[in-house]
C-alpha cells in the first residue's frame, strides 16, 4: 500500500522513502499538491513527483538512485568534435520557460508526455524563488538544447533536458557540469537509470547512501 496525501497535509506527511514499492521501483505516495513548499521537503529528502495527465500526483524514491558526478562527465569524441567545431553560446537561466516548454514537446519515441500544466507552473514558481535552473545551448538565436532542474545547497536534482539538433542535451548537461563544479555542486540526482545516462557517466548508488549525500549536502 502506498500513502495517500491530500492537499492540506502538512509538507512532511511523507512516509520514509524505505516504505517505497519494489514494483513499481520507488513509487512513495500519491496525492497532495505541488506547492513550493512541499516540492522543496521532497526533494530535500529522495523524494520527486512523476506522474502521467489524468492521474493523481504521484511520488517517488527509488533503489537504486541514478546519480552523475560532474567531474565524472564523460565527453565522447562525437561530443568534443561538436563543441570545436561548432561550438554554441552556452547560458544559466536564459529562458527557463522554453527549456521546459521544450522538453515537454511531443517526441518520436514517446509521443505523450509528464510535464503537465501543473507541473509547469510549479517548477516555473520554483525558478522565480530561485530553486530552479536551467541551461540553455544557442547556435545564434535558436534554441539548440537544454536542461532544467532543481538546487537545493550542493544537489542538483534533474529533471528533463531535449535536443533540437545532434549532441544538443549533451552539450547542456556538459555544461551543467561545468558549472555545478565552479559552484561546489557535488551531485546531480538522474532518478532512474537509462543507457544514456550511462552513456554520460552516470552510476547507481543505494537509495540509503544517496539519502546520506542529501542530508550532509542540502
Amino acid at each position: 500500500m502506498i500513502t495517500w496525501l491530500a492537499p492540506g497535509d502538512p509538507v512532511d506527511s511523507f512516509p520514509p522513502p524505505s516504505a517505497a514499492l519494489t514494483e513499481p521501483n520507488g513509487l512513495l505516495a500519491a496525492g497532495g499538491d505541488l506547492g513550493p513548499e512541499r516540492l522543496v521537503f521532497a526533494y530535500a529528502h529522495g523524494i520527486f513527483p512523476w506522474y502521467s495527465p489524468g492521474q493523481q500526483i504521484l511520488w517517488w524514491s527509488p533503489d537504486p538512485r541514478e546519480v552523475l558526478i560532474p567531474s565524472e562527465f564523460h565527453r565522447s569524441r562525437s561530443l568534443q568534435r561538436a563543441l570545436r567545431r561548432h561550438p554554441p553560446r552556452m547560458t544559466i537561466d536564459a529562458d527557463f520557460a522554453a527549456v521546459i516548454d521544450a522538453c515537454a514537446a511531443p517526441r518520436h519515441a514517446s509521443p505523450g508526455t509528464w510535464i503537465t500544466a501543473a507541473m509547469r507552473a510549479a517548477y516555473l514558481t520554483l525558478h522565480r524563488l530561485g530553486v530552479a535552473h536551467s541551461v540553455e545551448a544557442w547556435r545564434e538565436r535558436e534554441l539548440i538544447g537544454g536542461v532544467y532542474g532543481v538546487r537545493l545547497g550542493a544537489v542538483f536534482f534533474g529533471e528533463s533536458m531535449f535536443s533540437a539538433t545532434a549532441n544538443g542535451s549533451k552539450m547542456a548537461l556538459a555544461h551543467l557540469c561545468d558549472w555545478c563544479q565552479t559552484e561546489g555542486i557535488q551531485m546531480i540526482d538522474c532518478q532512474f537509470a537509462n543507457p544514456h545516462l550511462r552513456s554520460l557517466g552516470s552510476r547507481a548508488l543505494p537509495r540509503r547512501i544517496f539519502l546520506e549525500y542529501l542530508r550532509r549536502w542540502c
